[in-house]
């Protein structure tokens, strides 16, 4: 069976269901109902340009109007305890949504939902298909209380996804892939980047069981998850001309071999398929200590044949990749209390990863062929965690974890690109502590430090399809890896982290939220070069105030600023901040008996800074280069918007509602556009969107309410 398409779901299914639920409530007798309906229009100014952010997720992007229609309906029968719920949001729209919920207490209960949504890139692309992405989700669920102790869970979801996404190929002319390719000339274009979209149609589809068990001392339940994942298209095809502009826009041939490169297939996620039993519970070993525990086992495969996936050129033999990786997870638990104040926690987790996929020579650099590579690993995790009140004041808790992560050992005959050394082993291990203290009646705070270091094995050179060798000493500069750029992930690591928060609420009419966070990290490794430091502040305070019981106020103010300090050899220096700031204020009131407003304003303030220093090994022609235009420039979003509600009263079963909203975004961005001129690929096709849009929207329903 095609699990792919066994789920495809439609309004008229979803409907028949919620009138079947319906008609099975009404017959019984005494019954409650409740329902209302709402319809309506909407509008949006400006053109597609001007909407490319506004209406990303809405649809309004490419239509300025759309009907609005949404309806709810519910059903309840308090002696049969049964009841039957549907709703349905913006039917008209790209983000259609409906559910169904019928149950009786007690014995069973019936659900099933729809939804659509759909994605609009902001960005224009002057060839190709639309850049739009849509979702289409489908689910059932069913629950059936079998006895006093069991109950059985089933359910099944699908998820399609349609349209096309921003992809590329590129290559640059001469490489050790290509020997033969030749370089950029006064008469040859030998480089290239192209715009080439990714086609999407692909299926997720999900099942799960679960059989529960619920006794005196001990509650376990047995459980299975399937997964199952169909793309229509296996890869792409790409149709190269023999001709393409350089990098001054002359339309220049191709140097030798760079056509061929450039048109041979792209792979695609390809179908595959998960399967997860598990047994999990917790068990009252006295009425203050408790035990918990799972053990898991799950599967994942991926036997797409190649030649069906329109991919050539494998190993002679093989026709599909033939992937199956085992991972075995146990994890248990203890919680304590010993003493009314003090509670204990503590967690033992072992998750163990086999790759069984067949060897085969994939992989072709010039004369050498290497094998894929296999990826087994293990993971041990151990946590402990203690809470103490040491009065109705003050609580403080204090926690230490450790990681140990065993990536396997590497593949002999497989390589690694672009990579200059690997790690087989790490350990992190961490502290925690956290102090909660109420000041008064009106203020209370929390104070949270946290630190964590991690090392490793000693690094491991790769030998290109001859296996690894260990580097006992890699700061050795005979180790040859002083100019090297190390993987942050497998790099020793210094984490570091401070967080504050503060509740105040001076009256019963005005409530203040304070927070705070720092964090730090610092990474050391053999060479100099890489990422050396990473930081993060964050800010934000919250307030609310009721000037009445018919008007109310919030606001709120945050900043945040993130930072990277890196460098690579014969480059430069980069020092990355990201900082943003945003502001908001509301206000909800009635102005009137009958009628209710409310007005939101927020603003965004984001902005990237690129800080470029050449470094000592960068060439000449770099350097100057880098002189004449000072770099990067900043890439920096502004958003202001304010929206306003109205809701009049019509009588007590009826009422309108007013929607405004206004949105005014500047984005200056210069990896797609700069000083008005869109990003251009060398075919001549550009990508870009306008850096100042202004859009609004206008909408207005009627509701109506039964009984």
């Amino acid at each position: 069976m095609n699990t792919a398409h066994a789920f495809r779901p439609s309004l008229v299914m979803l409907a028949v269901l919620a009138l079947l639920g319906a008609c099975a409530a009404a017959r019984a007798q005494p019954s409650t109902m409740e329902a209302s309906i709402s319809v309506g229009v909407g509008a949006a100014s400006g053109d597609q340009a001007d909407r490319a952010l506004f209406g990303q997720y809405n649809g309004l992007r490419r239509r300025g109007t759309v009907g609005l229609f949404g309806a709810e309906y519910e059903r309840r029968n308090d002696e049969a305890g049964t009841s039957v719920q549907f709703s349905a949001v913006d039917l008209l729209s790209d983000t259609r949504e409906l559910r169904l919920g019928w149950k009786k207490q007690g014995d069973w209960k019936f659900s099933a939902r729809y939804g659509e949504l759909r994605r609009d890139d902001p960005l224009s692309a002057s060839s190709g298909p639309e850049l739009k992405l849509t979702r289409t989700q489908f689910g059932i669920a069913y629950a059936k209380t079998l006895s006093q102790q069991l109950q059985l869970d089933v359910s099944l979801s699908s998820e399609k996804k349609e349209g096309a996404r921003l992809f590329g190929i590129g290559f640059s002319c001469p490489s050790s892939l290509a020997p033969t390719c030749r370089g950029s000339t006064g008469t040859e274009t030998g480089w290239a980047l192209l715009m080439l979209p990714e086609p999407i149609d692909a299926t997720h589809s999900q099942i799960e069981a679960r059989l529960s068990y619920a006794g005196e001392r001990l509650h376990a339940s047995l459980g299975y998850h399937g997964s199952f994942y169909r793309n229509t298209y296996g890869s792409l095809q790409p149709n190269v001309p023999a001709s393409l502009n350089n990098a001054l826009g002359n339309l220049l041939p191709l140097s030798t071999g760079l056509q061929a490169i450039l048109n041979q297939p792209i792979a695609l996620a390809p179908d595959n398929q998960a399967h997860q039993l598990d047994v999990a519970g917790t068990y009252a070993l006295t009425p203050t200590t408790h035990l918990n525990f799972k053990l898991a086992h799950s599967q994942a495969l991926q036997h797409q044949d190649f030649a069906t996936a329109g991919l050539v050129g494998a190993p002679a033999g093989v026709s599909n990749l033939g992937a199956r990786v085992d991972t075995t997870l146990a994890q248990f638990g203890l919680s304590a209390r010993p003493w009314p104040k003090l509670s204990l926690q503590a967690k033992l987790r072992y998750e163990e990863r086999n790759d069984d996929t067949p060897l085969a020579l994939y992989n072709v650099e010039g004369s050498n062929t290497y094998t894929n590579r296999l990826l087994p690993g293990s993971k041990w995790r151990a946590q402990l965690q203690a809470h103490y009140q040491f009065s109705s004041d003050l609580r403080g808790s204090l926690g230490a974890d450790h990681e140990a992560i065993d990536r396997g050992v590497f593949t002999p005959t497989s390589a690694v690109a672009g990579i200059s050394a690997l790690r087989q082993k790490t350990d992190e291990s961490g502290v925690r502590a956290e102090l909660r203290r109420r000041m008064n009646e009106n203020l209370s705070g929390a104070l949270v430090l946290a630190s964590s270091r991690r090392k490793g094995s000693n690094w491991l050179r790769d030998n290109s399809g001859l296996g690894v060798t260990e580097v006992p000493d890699a700061s050795d500069p005979a180790a040859g890896l002083a100019n090297a750029i190390f993987m942050p992930t497998l790099a020793d690591r210094q984490r570091d982290t401070l967080k504050l928060r503060a509740d105040w609420q001076p009256s019963d009419e005005l409530s203040l939220q304070l927070s705070a966070q720092r964090g730090r990290d610092r990474f050391t490794t053999p060479s100099v070069y890489g990422l050396r430091t990473s930081g993060i502040d964050q800010a934000s305070l919250d307030a609310s105030y009721a000037l009445s019981e018919r008007w109310r106020f919030n606001a709120n103010l945050s900043y945040g600023n993130q930072t990277l300090r890196q460098s690579r050899p014969g480059g430069v220096t980069l020092d990355y901040d990201n900082r943003s700031a945003s502001a908001g204020l509301g206000v909800v009131g009635k102005p009137m008996t009958r009628l209710e407003i409310g007005v939101n304003l927020s603003y965004i303030d984001d902005r990237s800074v690129y800080a470029q220093v050449p470094d000592a090994l960068t060439n000449a022609a770099d350097a100057a280069l880098l002189t004449a235009t000072g770099g990067l420039p900043d890439i920096v979003m502004r958003q202001t918007a304010w929206t306003l509600y109205g809701r009049y009263e019509l009588d007590k079963r009826s009422e309108l509602r007013l929607d405004l909203v206004h949105q005014r975004s500047n984005w200056t961005d210069w990896t797609w556009a700069y000083n008005g001129v869109p990003f251009t690929y060398s075919d001549g096709a550009t990508v870009g969107q306008q850096p100042r849009q202004n859009a609004s929207f206008v909408g207005l329903r009627y509701v109506h309410r039964w009984p």
